[in-house]
């Protein structure tokens, strides 16, 4: 079983900014689009990026501008770069492996999650 495995996470002020990290356990994750997710406290989870695997990349509306997902083939890394964070990015983050379908976002192509990542973002 491949687990995935988040880093990077962190508290920061407002308008910082944090590199999140994506890894497999083992193998490697060229083969799959992947995603980033985050949930709120008190709210649903909800896609971020993706990043498939030519690789076109998708963005939630809130981050386009903000936020940069892209792998490091060499390390066998996805980084999502979130720059200008404000405090609605405090949540948990999570990567997945799947697809970038139209519904990325649902979470519904995405079949193996890490287990996240604590983001807040506060003066």
């Amino acid at each position: 079983q491949v687990n995935l495995l988040e880093s990077g996470g962190g508290s920061v002020q407002p308008g910082g900014s944090l590199r999140l990290s994506c890894r497999a356990s083992e193998g490697t994750l060229e083969p799959y689009a992947v995603g980033w997710f985050r949930q709120a406290p008190g709210k649903e989870r909800e896609g971020v990026s993706c990043i498939g695997v030519f690789p076109h990349t998708y963005h939630e509306d809130s981050v386009k501008g903000r936020f940069t997902i892209f792998r490091n083939s060499a390390k066998n890394l996805v980084y999502l770069q979130m720059n200008n964070l404000t405090s609605e990015d405090t949540a948990v983050y999570y990567c997945a492996t799947g697809r970038c379908w139209p519904n990325w976002a649902t979470g519904a192509p995405f079949a193996i999650w890490g287990r996240g990542t604590q983001v807040t973002v506060s003066s």
